[in-house]
């Protein structure tokens, strides 16, 4: 996906998602800043990469233990998590609702 720039529209829809509240100063750097940001990676994504090029961690070699093999586990006690929530319904953690959320 190639995008030009954050329309004010995008702009809006994104912070309605983040449910942000801010200032028209922090609406206006904001917009400015993501735009900039956006900027700065296309022009990163322009950069031709010959065919081949092994992805390597910022050009540095890691040296020690690797990282431990990510396995997913089941919790035996999943009702102690719950016990720890501040609100909890129906065996399960109760969140509240997102402002503006539809």
């Amino acid at each position: 996906m190639s995008l030009q720039h954050i329309t004010p529209e995008l702009f809006e829809k994104l912070v309605g998602l983040a449910a942000l509240e801010l200032t028209e100063e922090e609406r206006a750097y904001l917009f400015e800043e993501m735009n900039h940001q956006l900027a700065s990676v296309e022009s990163l994504r322009q950069i031709q990469i010959p065919e081949g090029t092994t992805p390597s961690l910022y050009g540095l070699h890691p040296e020690g233990i690797s990282p431990r093999a990510d396995e997913w586990k089941a919790f035996t006690k999943p009702k102690q998590i719950v016990a720890l929530a501040p609100e909890s319904e129906d065996g399960m953690i109760a969140v509240p609702d997102v402002k503006g959320a539809k």
